[in-house]
């Protein structure tokens, strides 16, 4: 089945709620980046996350843009999403192993303390940026924290990513709920009891929920009604292009040892682990007009 992503509101339009599979998207990152288990899990949990909030965004040309940098192994995070459910994203080690804790993966440890940046960029004169401390490490926990210190809604976010013993990615997904200031008492009194008593996003999802069923039960007698729901994918935009621009930005030095080095030389894209291949001759070429 396909990724995609539910959008729907509840409680006479009091809670936004998002709900998305991703089991696709987060193995192809998996595959691309060649990731262990944990690190899949923290890569996919953000991706998960940045998948849904930048379907929270309104024109095709915004842009969201999610970091994690922690002192753990894996170094830092990054996802970038558009309004349109394509995300692509890297860890800066996905080589990263850790023993498990409480017989899960260890993604906090893997992260360890440090910030999560939000970038929003929707074409203003300059990017939103939204930056908090990190809670836990954990991604969701972060994320909630982020929505209520920085944009001022009062969120719950739920992510899981699980892993099959093959080490390929069995099942992963996840939601977000908003509350609107003049959200009634007893909605959001019914909203935190059906929170404290919910799965896990992992056993919901093993279970075979789909998005809008684990909906139903995170928003459980509160009307809930789906708006529409929206396809989602891994998916990098890079070309020969683009990546000539990030060669350029190196630095005419750098460009210069790659020429002297006498041979093609392969530039990677960090989001999606393509190789893009120059020769000495494009090299030149490229020092010319840098």
């Amino acid at each position: 089945m396909s990724d995609y992503i539910v959008r729907a509101i509840a409680g006479n339009a009091s809670i936004r709620a998002f709900g998305a599979i991703t089991t696709n998207l987060v193995e192809e990152a998996r595959v691309r980046h060649d990731t262990s288990p944990v690190a899949t899990a923290a890569l996919g949990r953000l991706l998960t996350a940045g998948v849904i909030m930048g379907s929270m965004m309104k024109n095709p040309t915004d842009v969201l843009t999610l970091q994690v940098k922690g002192t753990g192994e894996i170094g830092g995070i990054t996802v970038t999403a558009d309004s349109l459910g394509n995300v692509k994203g890297y860890v800066h080690n996905p080589l990263v192993m850790l023993p498990p804790k409480n017989g899960k993966l260890d993604v906090g440890g893997a992260v360890g303390e440090g910030l999560l940046t939000v970038i929003k960029d929707m074409g203003l004169k300059e990017p939103y940026l939204g930056q908090t401390v990190l809670q836990t490490g954990e991604i969701a926990e972060d994320l909630t924290y982020y929505f209520a210190s920085s944009e001022q809604v009062p969120s719950s976010v739920g992510l899981g990513v699980l892993m099959a013993k093959d080490n390929h990615v069995k099942v992963a997904g996840g939601f977000i709920v908003q509350v609107m200031p003049f959200i009634e008492e007893k909605s959001l009194t019914k909203l935190e009891e059906n929170i404290k008593n919910l799965d896990s996003v992992t056993s919901m999802l093993n279970q075979g929920l789909t998005a809008q069923e684990m909906l139903d039960l995170v928003l459980a007698g509160m009307n809930l009604e789906v708006t529409d729901t929206l396809p989602a994918r891994f998916y990098c935009d890079c070309s020969k292009e683009k990546i000539e621009k990030a060669i350029i930005s190196a630095g005419r030095g750098e460009i210069q040892a790659m020429i002297d080095g006498g041979e093609t030389v392969e530039v990677m894209c960090h989001f999606c682990n393509t190789g893009y291949y120059y020769t000495v001759e494009e090299l030149k070429q490229i020092l010319l007009n840098s």
